[in-house]
């Protein structure tokens, strides 16, 4: 098999979510919702505040951002730098009020002239993938594509992307990959909403429900894959191909390959590195971090002696 990845770190903010951001703040100004001056307000995990916070530059708009406290700090400090007013805040699930996407709604909605983009919910995240990531993976691979995998979050790169290529060409399988702690591959595999292991390391993929994104998408099946995985496949992505990625992009392509394996030989699945690993440099290239998450001995040697303190 070919597994071919789309290396959206290559994207002015540096990852797959510019795409969602730009198409959120679209859609707003067309809605009437958005005007000069005004301010734009989202719960991230960290890449599509940062895609926001470009647009907003270039805009003249306000970004605040609220986000889990447990996002790295290089996320927070390139948000800063970006002139966003970042507001982390403790880590709750969604079910709770002060969740960083209820507390982002609630301060959007005591200004004027602000909007709440709702990355998970607002369907313009998908539509931005429908329209363009979709339509690049076909042209670009000349149409020769069996399956698309990748992590989802909001679950608008997996949706917009499978809709268009199902649209190409429904024999091709859409596959979505989920890391421990999430629910969402016993979903699509069992048809519940139950979380399978107890938490991962990666950022912004995951989920504990399914969103309006990712509501209605027609994925084929699903993979599971251990955070062990995720990080010896971002160590190898680094040191044999040369491509500087986090956890979720190791995760994308150990998901690939598990497609691969299932689909059988000469078939191409395409998947993405979602954005650039020195966004995590204190975290899975730092040896003493690994030690505090029980994955520095799931390295090889090689691997780990070229890891940071």
């Amino acid at each position: 098999c070919d597994i071919l990845v789309k290396n959206e770190s290559l994207n002015p903010g540096g990852s797959v979510k510019d795409r969602a951001a730009l198409y959120l703040i679209k859609d707003a100004e067309e809605k009437g919702l958005l005007y000069p001056r005004g301010t734009v307000v989202e719960g991230t995990a960290g890449n599509t505040g940062i895609g926001l916070a470009h647009i907003c530059n270039a805009k003249g708009y306000k970004c605040v951002i609220y986000m889990p406290n447990t996002q790295s700090q290089e996320k927070i400090d390139t948000l800063r730098t970006l002139g966003a007013d970042v507001r982390p805040v403790p880590a709750a699930p969604f079910s709770d009020p002060m969740n960083y996407n209820h507390q982002a709604k609630r301060f959007a909605e005591e200004l004027d002239n602000a909007v709440w983009t709702n990355q998970f919910d607002n369907t313009a995240n998908r539509m931005a993938h429908f329209y363009s990531t979709g339509p690049e993976i076909w042209a670009q691979t000349g149409g020769k594509v069996d399956a698309f995998t990748c992590a989802t979050g909001t679950g608008g790169t997996l949706a917009g992307v499978g809709m268009y290529l199902k649209q190409q060409s429904p024999d091709v399988k859409l596959v979505l990959a989920d890391p421990p702690g999430s629910v969402l591959f016993n979903y699509f595999d069992k048809g519940v909403l139950e979380r399978k292991g107890i938490g991962s390391i990666t950022e912004g993929i995951g989920q504990g429900r399914v969103t309006q994104n990712l509501d209605g998408a027609a994925v084929d099946f699903a993979v599971y894959v251990p955070d062990e995985d995720s990080v010896v496949m971002a160590m190898r992505l680094l040191h044999e191909e040369g491509f500087c990625v986090g956890a979720s992009s190791g995760l994308n392509v150990c998901a690939a390959m598990q497609v691969a394996r299932r689909l059988g030989p000469g078939h191409t699945i395409v998947t993405l590195l979602c954005d650039n690993g020195l966004r995590y440099a204190t975290r899975i290239f730092s040896r003493s971090w690994l030690e505090t998450k029980g994955l520095l001995d799931v390295l090889p040697e090689e691997y780990r002696s070229k890891l940071n303190p």
